[in-house]
């Protein structure tokens, strides 16, 4: 077996909450709703979260970009706002992207979320997948470059790599995906996410907070992973089961050759 599947095949996800990573029992900040749409502003519910993680809990603050299903930006909330069932039922989307990064030997880049990921924690995915705040750099939507931007600055908070390695125009926007998944009772997903694909050798340093382990992989590896998948001996993140399943390896055999697959025009509605 190969060091990359001996890597999948441990990758199973970790159901007890005794076994989560844990900060110590702090108070969690309060986060009111912050969605600013027509002028409006809405209050979302409260929910506890002194039994998660403490710098995960930090990040919730974060801004994302809300959007109607078009992809049209209609305002702002946290993220903790945009991950709860309860307003995703009520329609509530925001803007995100992922990134598949392949090397110099056309093998792709995959990581396990960590165990203190408040969404999918502990499953396998693709290279980094995250969401653009609302600044004004993300913000920016001429050929996505906010998005891009974003990208950039995840890549090297998950996985350390040097920002200067991964250029925002060294990446190849195709195209994007709207779909809707839950985590648990509590946290989901509702996305329109971007997709990005750059071909590099970099250098990799994951931050054991969002990553608990990575490999490359190569197309016959991916198969095999997604097959221990579909038998339950592992668990992958909806959304790169869903690319994966459909897109990926027509793009994967035809890296450089990406253009016939840009759309910029249409959403995958999945």
């Amino acid at each position: 077996m190969s060091r990359a599947l001996w890597a999948a095949a441990r990758l199973v996800r970790v159901n007890n909450p005794a076994a989560r990573a844990r900060a110590p029992h702090l108070p969690a900040p309060q986060l009111h709703s912050g969605l600013r749409r027509l002028g409006s502003s809405v209050r979302m519910p409260e929910i506890n979260t002194d039994h998660l993680d403490e710098k995960q809990v930090q990040l919730l603050a974060e801004m994302c970009i809300v959007i109607d299903d078009d992809d049209r930006r209609i305002g702002a909330d946290s993220k903790k706002n945009c991950h709860l069932n309860s307003n995703i039922d009520k329609g509530l989307l925001h803007r995100a992207f992922s990134v598949f990064l392949f090397n110099s030997e056309e093998k792709l880049l995959l990581q396990q979320r960590s165990n203190a990921k408040i969404t999918f924690p502990g499953c396998f995915t693709n290279t980094c997948c995250s969401h653009p705040l609302h600044t004004a750099s993300e913000l920016e939507e001429q050929d996505a470059i906010g998005v891009r931007r974003a990208a950039q600055r995840r890549l090297q908070a998950e996985l350390g790599i040097p920002t200067d390695q991964v250029p925002p125009e060294e990446m190849s926007y195709l195209t994007r995906i709207h779909y809707k998944a839950q985590s648990d009772g509590v946290w989901g997903e509702h996305e329109i996410d971007y997709i990005l694909f750059m071909q590099k050798d970099v250098d990799l340093n994951p931050d054991a907070n969002e990553i608990q382990s990575h490999c490359y992989v190569s197309k016959e590896e991916l198969k095999e992973i997604l097959e221990k998948a579909r038998r339950k001996e592992l668990e992958i993140t909806p959304w790169f089961s869903l690319i994966a399943e459909t897109f990926l390896f027509k793009w994967w055999d035809n890296l450089h050759d990406l253009k016939q697959f840009i759309d910029h025009d249409g959403i995958h509605r999945m």
